[in-house]
């Protein structure tokens, strides 16, 4: 226990003078990354995490997905740990900020190799329609949220979840599909080519 605690005040002196890309834990080391967050102000969370994955993949220093991994694990996985990145409409990557189709464009671009259309009409279009009683992780859960056109994308998580990039003001976090404004505004179910 004690070791755990050097490692993460080790971790957080690095973060607070300032070598971020140094002292942020890998994707797998969610623990840490729970801690850190509980520590540090959402903003300052997302400059690093953010600088993190643009340094080691510009480095190619970047893991790629294990080939033998569950894709959909690896999708949910992925996206978990760009929790707190905030909303930037148009938005394509971690730096800038996402909005909702372009975390999903994101998350499927960097496990899979997937380039999935860029708004979130286009990517309800593009995928299989699949019954709600049928979601599993990784599938791709679609809203209305300006009149009776599809306007906003999520990915599900399973156990009634989904991870998107809300709207203005807001982060990329976890939601349930029964919470009242999303089960009323319901699209749709859909799964994207690469995962059938």
């Amino acid at each position: 226990m004690r070791s755990r605690g050097c490692t993460l005040l080790a971790t957080l002196f690095v973060v607070l003078a300032g070598n971020a890309s140094a002292a942020l834990p890998a994707p797998g080391q969610a623990c840490m990354v729970q801690a850190l967050q509980a520590m540090l102000a959402p903003s300052v969370l997302d400059e690093l995490s953010a600088a993190d994955w643009l340094s080691r993949a510009s480095a190619g220093t970047s893991d790629p997905p294990a080939r033998d991994a569950e894709p959909r694990r690896l999708l949910v996985d992925f996206a978990m740990t760009l929790r707190d990145i905030r909303y930037r409409r148009g938005g394509r990557n971690p730096r800038s900020g996402f909005d909702c189709s372009g975390f999903v464009h994101y998350v499927f671009a960097q496990v899979l190799g997937v380039d999935l259309p860029d708004n979130s009409a286009a990517q309800f279009r593009d995928s299989q329609k699949i019954d709600r009683d049928d979601l599993q992780a990784g599938d791709l859960v679609f809203f209305r949220t300006r009149g009776k056109r599809v306007s906003h994308v999520g990915i599900y998580l399973g156990g009634g979840r989904f991870i998107h990039s809300p709207t203005t003001g807001e982060r990329v976090r976890v939601d349930r599909l029964s919470q009242q404004y999303w089960a009323h505004r319901f699209a749709g179910a859909r799964r994207p080519d690469a995962l059938i």
